[in-house]
This record gives C-alpha cells, sequence and structure tokens, in this order.
C-alpha cells in the first residue's frame, strides 16, 4: 500500500517555502520563482482558474486610453471616437484584445496609436477600425513587423431587438385643368405618427412594425402631374409613392387625379380627386379610402367656377373654387402643411393659394398655380384667357421617424437627416433607400 505524507509546508534546503498551505489556499513557490511543468506531463484544471491569458477590464473604455499588455479592453464609441495607445515598448507574444461594445465604430471609429512600434510592419499610418461589432487580437512579433493582427472579425448581432419605424406618405399631386378648369387633386397621404390623422378622413395608421437589422426599404417618391395644355385633356395624374421591403406590407398612395378641362368636364379619380371644370357643371373627381377627399363640381352660372381639387383633409368646394385643404403633421418636430388640394377657375377671383402646397387659380393666373414640390400639393386650374395652361402638381415626399438608438446611417438617394428628441428623422424628397 501507498504511504501518505500529510505536511502543511515543504521548504528547500535554503528555508524557502516551495508549496505552502494556509487558509484553504496553496502556494507554489515564491514571486520571481519558475515552475516548470515535466515534458509529457498534464496540467489539469477541474475548478477555475484565474491569472491566466487575457486579463479582461470591467471599467468600459469611452475616451482615449494607453493599453496595457496582457490586458483586454471593452471600448464603446457611443458619444464619441477614441483614441488606443499601445504600449511604448513590447515583448515578442505580447498580447491584446479589444471589442466593440455597443456595435458604434462604423459610425464613431476606434484609432490604433502605434506609439513608434511597427503594425504589420509599419509605422504608418495609424490603424483605424470602424466595422460595427468587431473584435480584434494584437500580438507583438518583433521590432520588424510588430504588431500584428491573429483576430480581427465583424461578430453578427445574434440578438437583433425589433423596432418601429413611423412613416408620412404622400404621393404626387395631379395638374390643374385647362381653360377655367378644375384644380388638380393632391396626392394620397397616410400617416402613423403619434395621433395624427391619415388623408380622407382616416385614423392615424400602424407604423412599421418589429423592424431588425439588415432589413432594405426601398422608397419611391411620385412625381407631380403636369397640368392640362389643351381644352380636351385633363390635368395629369400624380404619382405613386410608397415605402416597401421584402417581409413588410407595402405602404403605397395613389398620385391626384387631375383637374377637369373646359370641353373635358370631369376631375379625375384619384389619392384626392380633381375638381371638375365649369362647362356644363362637370363633377368632381373621387378621392382613395383612407387617403384623400373628393374634388368639387364646377359651376357656370350662376358661380362661374371650376370645382376645387380635393385634398387630405377636405373636399374640393362644390359650387367655389375653394381647394380642399391639406393636414399638418409634426412628424419631422415642426408642424407643416401638406397635401392640398389646387384652386379651381373663378372670375373675380378668390384666394389664390390653398392649405397644404396647393396651387392658386384666377383670371391672372397670379401666383403661379403650381403645386408646392414635395408637399403633394394639386396644381391649380388654367385661366379662361393668356396663359390658359393648368399648373403642375407638386411632387410627393416620404418621411420615416425611428429611435436614434435603432438608426443604422445606411441609406441612399440622399434623404435630409435630422432629429427631434431620442428620434431620427429621414425626409425623401426623392427617391432612396434605408438599410436598418
Amino acid at each position: 500500500m501507498a504511504s501518505i505524507i500529510k505536511v502543511d509546508t515543504i521548504q528547500d534546503q535554503d528555508g524557502n517555502n516551495i508549496i505552502n498551505e494556509n487558509a484553504n489556499t496553496i502556494t507554489i513557490g515564491a514571486s520571481g520563482d519558475t515552475i516548470s511543468i515535466p515534458s509529457g506531463a498534464t496540467l489539469a484544471n477541474s475548478g477555475t482558474a484565474t491569472g491566466f491569458g487575457i486579463s479582461w477590464q470591467s471599467a468600459i473604455k469611452t475616451s482615449s486610453f494607453t493599453a496595457v499588455a496582457g490586458e483586454g479592453y471593452w471600448i464603446n464609441t457611443t458619444s464619441a471616437a477614441v483614441t488606443m495607445t499601445l504600449p511604448a515598448s513590447a515583448s515578442v507574444g505580447d498580447t491584446i484584445e479589444f471589442v466593440d461594445y455597443a456595435r458604434t465604430w462604423a459610425t464613431n471609429n476606434v484609432t490604433i496609436n502605434t506609439n513608434s512600434l511597427n503594425f504589420q510592419g509599419n509605422s504608418s499610418p495609424n490603424p483605424v477600425y470602424n466595422t460595427d461589432g468587431q473584435s480584434v487580437r494584437i500580438v507583438y512579433s518583433g521590432a520588424t513587423q510588430g504588431w500584428i493582427p491573429t483576430s480581427d472579425d465583424d461578430v453578427t448581432l445574434e440578438t437583433p431587438q425589433a423596432y418601429t419605424i413611423d412613416y408620412l406618405v404622400i404621393a404626387g399631386g395631379a395638374g390643374g385643368g385647362f381653360d377655367a378648369g378644375g384644380g388638380g387633386g393632391a396626392g394620397g397621404y397616410r400617416n402613423s405618427y403619434s395621433t395624427e390623422s391619415s388623408g380622407g378622413g382616416a385614423s392615424s395608421e400602424a407604423g412599421i412594425t418589429s423592424v431588425t437589422a439588415g432589413t432594405s426599404f426601398t422608397v419611391t417618391i411620385g412625381g407631380g402631374g403636369a397640368g392640362a395644355t389643351g381644352a380636351f385633356g385633363e390635368g395629369a395624374d400624380g404619382g405613386a409613392s410608397s415605402v416597401s421591403a421584402p417581409g413588410f406590407s407595402t405602404v403605397s398612395c395613389t398620385g391626384g387625379g387631375g383637374g377637369g378641362s373646359n370641353n373635358n368636364n370631369p376631375g379625375r379619380d384619384g389619392g384626392s380627386g380633381g375638381g371638375g371644370s365649369r362647362a356644363n357643371s362637370g363633377a368632381g373627381g373621387s378621392g382613395t379610402a383612407n387617403e384623400g377627399f373628393d374634388g368639387g363640381s364646377g359651376q357656370p352660372t350662376p358661380n362661374n367656377v371650376g370645382g376645387g381639387g380635393g385634398g387630405a383633409g377636405a373636399s374640393g368646394t362644390t359650387a367655389s373654387n375653394i381647394a380642399g385643404d391639406g393636414l399638418n403633421s409634426s412628424i419631422t418636430g415642426a408642424s407643416v402643411g401638406r397635401g392640398g388640394g389646387g384652386m379651381g377657375y373663378s372670375n373675380p377671383s378668390t384666394p389664390s393659394t390653398s392649405f397644404g402646397g396647393g396651387g392658386g387659380s384666377g383670371p391672372s393666373q397670379s401666383p403661379s398655380p403650381n403645386g408646392i414640390a414635395n408637399t403633394g400639393g394639386g396644381g391649380g386650374a388654367g385661366s379662361s384667357s393668356v396663359p390658359a395652361e393648368g399648373g403642375n402638381g407638386g411632387s410627393g415626399v416620404v418621411i420615416l421617424r425611428m429611435p436614434t438608438a435603432d438608426y443604422s446611417g445606411t441609406t441612399t438617394g440622399s434623404p435630409t437627416v435630422t432629429t427631434d428628441g431620442t428620434d431620427t428623422i429621414l425626409t425623401f424628397n426623392s427617391s432612396g433607400s434605408y438599410t436598418s
């Protein structure tokens, strides 16, 4: 049978402790000693090993700092870029690790100050890490190549958080009718922001929910319809605007309906309907449910008017040239009126513009009867004398609002980017895209 010898302390011949057991802690050797593991032996761990490998620092780095060999760092660039300065001297095998703590390095980068040592064989420029989710390990190889990354990867976000995008989608407004015609209808108007109304008397819609990283939303902006240039043609309809993405329901709005012309009486159907011409009491066009209102009918006598184009907030007035009003929205942080119908012809003139971007009208066509760009406003009707052409409709607009914490910054089409409180707002005046 093997013998068992139980001792608390083993000393060498000089009286130094080699192994010391004290309060359930076993100390092998003293500071500065070398502990050798014989060739072929196995060092097994059945518990918790500490003090081996990289020592990860608990303090999150949010500003520039000097790294220490053997340490790992969580670097958070949410508020600002960070510069990490490497040690002034290094030994072969020295290792440093650093990780994108909040997945923000693409927005605010991490720059490495090499502190006069080479990095991948070069002394300049300073390396820059600019990919969200990067995780990097660098090891010092000696003076020639210096620090060399042995691991450099952008780690996939495996727990994407869903968020909601609010929208205001407005189609292009229609052109006004020719020669004492009707006003162009406003582009269709759909809104999910706060409790604000959609067009045609509809309630606020639900936003685009359950959005996660990597979804590409295509934004299409409808153009304004051209005003009528001849007596037998109505004003042209506006173009549709939309937001679409795979796996999500498309939010689409119908372009405004063109205004009727004097010898082609009715207004056209659309997001909001076009106004009818004064000839033979031309009927106004119909608006689209939950997008806009009908255009007004024209009257030759006793009122001598073309019908006003329908707007997002009201119908064009029958027996008057007054256009349907648009709606106010504060989705950008400031209240702005959009989606107004174009004025029909009147003689004598009545007020020359409508609320919400629609064009005016009157015997002299002054000011310009065009609908205002990027409001979806309808074009005003043409005069009964030269010039008799109808005004053009205003182009549409798409506005997206989302939490700034979730905003990716990836867009095409050059939308205007603003903030309001904790939200970021993208205003697309031309077609483009947003990738979440």
